[in-house]
């Protein structure tokens, strides 16, 4: 993100209305590798290739915000694989980690990684290094740490149904998981932060969370999500695109001022359940609209999320969700027209 976008993005947290309205996405690599012309395992295995899809987005967009903004991570893999789990990489498919803990009572000889050495952690850090130069040259800054949210990284662990049946079933041993994991991350974000002084931003992103009911989020999530989000960064950004009626009420009191979220439930309600004091990335739909629509109904669906508004502050207008595979550069136009003329 540029300067003048980074205090754009903290006027937005503070209730200011900008105008024209602003347009932001979330982008990995679901999205930007094939959009710039190359596989998914090109733009992982080469710095170059990596570093030309991220140039290519913000050259194309100038007045988008991308957000991380030159993410540098390996999907899912990167986390779980500190850990040492088995990541399969596919051509132009999406990565997948395999899980590590075959049963519960693994748990307490698991390791917590050092995120100086383990994993693919080391070449994500490298490579936001070696690029950082041009990064800066183009007029851009690193400014978030980033990682996958400790109920995300659990289940891949152990497996989605294994980890919340063992919630449910020994929660004592999930307490000791959760601990682990926070553990870790903490000490991943704080590498971050101290590589880059250009960082402001903690982005966590965590679906696992949509899964829950409220019991088990208040005690399996809360307390770890704020430990994560404690500190002094400006930015305090969530992802959770799965359901988040459940979590959405405890957003300012774990300190979160930025969420992007799914498509299923309203700004207006979303605005109402945290007391207007989170601002929303969001939120048409990804796939069936932003993606597979035309321009026409891309802008539609724009118009729709304006008009519907009862309050146009603490809204970053994008879709719900990250950036889907196989969005045009002609739908995100129309949407960023649509947003800012309005």
């Amino acid at each position: 993100m540029t300067d003048l976008q980074w205090n754009q993005l903290l006027r937005l947290i503070q209730g200011d209305v900008p105008d024209p309205l602003p347009v932001g996405f979330i982008i990995d690599s679901p999205w930007l590798p094939n959009w710039a012309g190359m596989t998914i395992l090109d733009y992982f295995s080469s710095d170059q290739l990596w570093l030309d899809a991220n140039l290519k987005a913000i050259q194309t967009f100038p007045d988008v915000m991308f957000l991380p903004g030159f993410w540098s991570e390996y999907g899912m893999c990167t986390e779980p694989s500190a850990f040492g789990a088995k990541s399969n990489f596919p051509a132009n498919e999406f990565p997948h980690a395999h899980k590590i803990i075959s049963s519960s009572s693994e748990i307490h000889d698991l390791v917590v990684p050092n995120p100086v050495t383990d994993g693919l952690l080391p070449f994500v850090l490298n490579r936001l290094k070696l690029a950082r130069p041009r990064i800066e040259d183009a007029g851009h800054k690193i400014r978030f740490a980033v990682a996958r949210g400790p109920l995300n990284i659990a289940s891949y662990l152990m497996g989605s149904t294994e980890f919340l049946t063992t919630m449910m079933m020994e929660p004592d041993k999930v307490h000791v998981l959760m601990e682990k994991i926070t553990s870790f991350l903490k000490n991943w974000l704080n590498l971050q932060r101290e590589t880059f002084p250009s960082i402001d931003g903690i982005l966590l992103l965590d679906d696992i969370i949509g899964f829950v009911g409220d019991a088990q989020f208040t005690e399996f999530g809360l307390p770890y999500f704020k430990k994560l989000y404690d500190g002094d960064a400006s930015v305090k950004f969530l992802h959770n695109d799965a359901r988040c009626e459940v979590s959405m009420p405890y957003l300012p009191e774990i300190g979160i001022n930025l969420f992007n979220m799914g498509f299923d439930v309203s700004l207006n309600d979303l605005k109402k359940a945290t007391q207007n004091k989170v601002v929303m990335l969001g939120n048409i739909p990804p796939r069936d609209v932003l993606a597979a629509g035309s321009p026409e109904q891309v802008r539609e669906a724009a118009r729709a999320l304006v008009d519907g508004l009862t309050d146009r502050s603490m809204v970053l207008f994008s879709c719900g969700g990250g950036m889907p595979p196989d969005v045009t550069t002609g739908n995100i136009r129309a949407f960023a027209e649509t947003i800012q003329s309005a």
